[in-house]
């Protein structure tokens, strides 16, 4: 298999998509003349020309919009939007529109369009530009919410995406567009709503996606040292989510952490450890702990960046009060 970094299996993607399909288009803010913010649009426009890579205004409200209306009429947009922070101003049409109109016609209307850009922290960019938004979307029935994790699930999911009739949010982060790792040749796509075995252990399940992923699993690779052997769980997408995969796991191990990078109040953490509780409340040796960032706007100071993210130290705690290690507890 190639290996290739997590933005070129994006443009990959993308490139043999559009080959294949005439009404796989793409729109966005400087995504043609100046190539995509961080470059996965590269070279596009060149090789597909003004009427399939489509530069906007910068008004995410009108974009979006216009890409729903094409979906709704055969097309296949991919709309990037330089930040998932910016979506907030496309809010009303992705939840009221895209989310809502297959229902509101009865089945006759679908809209085939995949959202696409970065989401979270880790790079610098400050209070208005670093939040994760994922909980906020996968509220919303009608919505797609995928997280790739790696260059494959970044190639395997976007092909999903464009392929499928409904709305997606495509949560990428900014921090991992340089990350690489094989990439399968070939159709080679993964279906929604089916979590990875990332890691198999026997002690505590420890549940993740996107970049906390990695996190998750550099943690694991360290208390093996410690005689605790973690089992960790990629979800992929958060809606649908996975659960069997993740009770299946917990009834094996009884014990369960879950890492988010976005607050804690209200976030996808609550959520997952709610549906644990429902589903195998019995099973459990211990209460479910959630790691989360911190309860604040983002610093723009790395410094400071780095103390409000999750790190190694977090999960490490979070895993050993499951376990009653080194008198942890509570």
């Amino acid at each position: 298999m190639p290996e290739l970094t997590y933005r070129e299996a994006l443009r990959s993607t993308l490139v043999e998509e559009m080959d294949r399909d005439r009404a796989v288009v793409l729109i966005g803010e400087d995504i043609g003349v100046y190539q995509g913010t961080f470059r996965v649009t590269a070279d596009l426009l060149e090789r597909f020309g003004p009427k399939r890579v489509i530069d906007t205004p910068i008004s995410e409200l009108g974009f979006v919009g216009a890409a729903i209306g094409m979906a709704m009429l055969g097309l296949h947009p991919v709309v990037e939007v330089m930040t998932w922070n910016f979506a907030l101003l496309a809010f009303d049409q992705i939840v009221n529109n895209a989310a809502k109109i297959r229902y509101f016609s009865g089945g006759q209307v679908n809209v085939p369009i995949v959202i696409r850009g970065p989401n979270g922290a880790g790079v610098q960019l400050s209070a208005q530009h670093s939040q994760s938004l994922e909980a906020t979307f996968a509220h919303f029935p009608g919505l797609f919410v995928v997280t790739p994790a790696t260059p494959a699930e970044a190639k395997g999911l976007l092909r999903t995406a464009i392929r499928g009739n409904d709305p997606v949010i495509f949560l990428e982060n900014a921090a991992l567009y340089g990350m690489k790792g094989e990439v399968p040749d070939g159709n080679f796509a993964l279906p929604f709503g089916r979590a990875d075995v990332a890691r198999v252990g026997k002690d505590v399940t420890v549940v993740a996606y996107g970049r906390m992923l990695h996190l998750a699993l550099a943690v694991a690779t360290q208390l093996l040292e410690e005689g605790i052997d973690a089992e960790v769980i990629n979800l992929r997408t958060l809606r649908p989510l996975d659960t069997e995969t993740v009770v299946s796991s917990v009834s094996k191990t009884h014990r369960a952490v879950v890492v988010q990078e976005q607050w804690k109040p209200f976030g996808a953490a609550g959520e997952i450890a709610a549906t644990i509780y429902e589903h195998a409340f019995d099973e459990l040796d211990a209460p479910v702990e959630r790691v989360t960032g911190a309860d604040v706007p983002m610093p723009y100071a790395r410094s400071l960046e780095l103390l409000a993210v999750p790190h190694e130290g977090d999960v490490i705690k979070a895993i050993k009060r499951t376990l009653y290690k080194d008198g942890i507890k509570g």
